[in-house]
């Protein structure tokens, strides 16, 4: 298949999927497209909102359409590193056998991952990264593809432990859960008190979503489109070429190249779900909040002020 007909079949796939995550998730259309663009851009997503929203249900149903093996690992202060990747343990043989974890699966919900203490995030960083683990000196792979959604309730929350700046790097996308609308609501109650139970087919094997992964890398992008992404992420650096008096009076870090990549990779995707062959500013002005919010550290000034991440990055934009 040509790869004109894989983006038309991509953005047919892509509104099927939508339609049955529907079935369950009421609203939300936002919240599901970050995480679609995440998924066929190989990255990784940063659920942040106060419990109740339908996170799991959401990555559970997410699951299910794309047809892959899905785990949720519960965050706790006394969960250990070996919870997450697993250990070696004495079989009845007396040789020791390595017993894999929770995190050998397609989808981990790290669920409330700033309720643990940085130890045990950290055991996450490798396997987010590089797609492995390694264990008593041993390398395991993981299965592709391979997808972290954690969830995070808001920092001033009782019991939590802010995500080191390392880590939270490794997400591509912070995506903020708001409440629903008045009609979302009333929708999702009249559908969680009846006896309505919506099944959802799965649509893609891991083959094909692997295939489409490789798609969206080679798509082309013109060369003012890469030099306007890392020219914006270059204004979020305080006392940088780039930088504006805005931005020196709010901001203490930037964002680092990495966000530079996503920038590039997440257009990609979105120009492809619009059925076109190569990105444009647009897109990239289109993915940048969610890539952008949670790479920027702001300063005491923009706190008492009140000046929200959004806020410097709709400036920037």
């Amino acid at each position: 298949m040509s790869d004109v007909n894989a983006i038309h079949n991509l953005v047919q796939k892509r509104n099927e999927l939508k339609n049955e995550i529907a079935k369950i998730i009421v609203g939300q259309d936002e919240v599901v497209d970050q995480i679609l663009i995440c998924i066929f851009s190989a990255g990784h997503v940063l659920l942040v909102g106060v419990p109740g929203l339908a996170k799991t249900l959401l990555v559970n149903t997410l699951s299910r359409a794309l047809g892959l093996d899905f785990k949720r690992i519960q965050f706790t202060p006394d969960l250990m590193p070996s919870d997450i990747l697993g250990s070696e343990i004495l079989d009845e043989n007396r040789q020791f056998r390595f017993s894999k974890g929770p995190v050998f699966s397609n989808i981990i919900l790290a669920d409330e991952i700033n309720r643990t203490p940085p130890k045990t995030q950290a055991a996450l960083l490798e396997a987010m990264q590089e797609r492995s683990v390694t264990i008593a000196g041993h390398n395991y792979k993981l299965d592709l593809p391979y997808f972290v959604l954690a969830t995070q309730n808001p920092i001033e929350q009782e019991g939590t432990y802010p995500l080191p700046e390392a880590q939270l790097d490794r997400f591509m996308f912070a995506v903020k859960l708001e409440y629903p609308s008045f009609e979302e609501e009333v929708e999702v109650v009249k559908r969680t008190t009846s006896n309505a139970n919506a099944q959802v087919e799965a649509l893609f094997s891991a083959q094909e979503i692997i295939d489409f992964q490789q798609l969206i890398r080679r798509i082309p992008v013109a060369d003012n489109v890469i030099e306007y992404a890392v020219k914006l992420v270059g204004k979020t650096r305080p006392k940088s070429a780039l930088a504006t008096d805005y931005v020196n009076s709010y901001l203490d870090w930037g964002a680092g190249p990495r966000a530079s990549q996503n920038l590039i990779l997440a257009a990609k995707t979105h120009a492809a779900f619009q059925g076109k062959f190569s990105p444009d500013i647009e897109d990239v002005q289109a993915v940048a909040v969610g890539i952008l919010r949670h790479r920027i550290i702001k300063n005491y000034k923009a706190d008492a002020e009140g000046i929200t991440e959004e806020m410097i990055i709709a400036k920037l934009l």
